[in-house]
């Protein structure tokens, strides 16, 4: 198959699994968990990896490594593999609910982290497998068994693989004074990767700063993300990840536990009733 049919067909591939699945659902709630992706590519060979690694620690995976987890008697050129990233945004109606909620997130937006990250992790199983059936070796990192976070000296707790991370090198958007990542739909969103035994064209970022999607960083305004944080966790200088995790272990989780009777590392309150909630802010509208 030809490069740019091969990128064709997985584009169609994500799109049309996200609006046919039965599991892109709230289930207590009559409604899908996500509204249509947003698809994007990055070679295995960008730079960008090796940065990562540099940055948060050597337990950190480029996409030659991740492949190894699923294939280990095999070595990959790095040349040879592309990172297939998608991102997932909210939908209109969880929107709405998460901006009008104050301490504690909304059943939408709830629903969206448990039964949505459930979604999400049968659509990076069954991409595999969609790759896999076409003589393609491919492998999701935060699928793989191998997948775990450990403490970084530089960057406090990171996993081996960060789907943020690829999503920036596949041109998708960029970080945020929170942490989050701001893409073309917006913030308020969940992101998948597949890495492939395969060369593809990649995309091209243009965005030449990793925060360029910010508000407060490209234009020093905004700050919204701070005033809807309840934990006081967002500062001018940037996204404290213990007083997040601490706020989210202590706080929500005992309620998203009563709403759904699990136990649902749910909070998101930064991503909703802020200017990049559901686009790009520096784009025109």
């Amino acid at each position: 198959m030809a490069n740019a049919d091969l990128k064709n067909s997985i584009i169609k591939f994500i799109q049309r699994y996200t609006e046919a699945s039965g599991e892109n659902h709230l289930h207590a709630i009559n409604e899908k968990a996500w509204a249509s992706p947003l698809v994007g590519f990055a070679s295995g060979a960008d730079p960008l990896f090796e940065k990562y690694r540099e940055m948060i620690g050597e337990f950190y995976w480029t996409p030659a490594d991740a492949m190894k987890t699923a294939y280990p008697d095999s070595n990959f050129d790095p040349e040879n593999l592309t990172v297939v990233c998608w991102v997932l945004p909210q939908t209109d109606e969880t929107l709405e609910e998460q901006k009008k909620a104050t301490l504690l997130p909304s059943r939408r937006w709830i629903f969206s982290r448990l039964h949505g990250e459930n979604f999400n992790n049968q659509l990076r199983d069954d991409i595999q497998k969609f790759f896999q059936g076409q003589g393609i070796r491919a492998v999701s990192p935060t699928i793989a068994e191998e997948w775990a976070y450990q403490q970084s000296d530089s960057a406090g707790i990171c996993s081996n693989w960060s789907e943020r991370h690829a999503a920036y090198a596949a041109g998708l958007g960029t970080f945020s004074l929170s942490d989050g990542f701001i893409t073309d739909v917006g913030i308020a969103v969940r992101i998948g990767s597949v890495i492939i035994d395969a060369r593809l064209e990649p995309d091209v970022r243009e965005y030449d700063h990793h925060l360029g999607n910010c508000l407060f960083h490209a234009k020093g305004k905004c700050k919204a993300c701070i005033k809807r944080c309840p934990a006081g966790a967002i500062t001018e200088e940037g996204h404290d990840k213990d007083a997040c995790m601490k706020y989210i272990r202590e706080i929500t989780v005992k309620y998203t536990e009563k709403v759904t009777g699990f136990k649902v590392n749910a909070c998101g309150l930064c991503q909703a009733g802020v200017p990049c909630e559901s686009r790009n802010p520096m784009k025109p509208k």
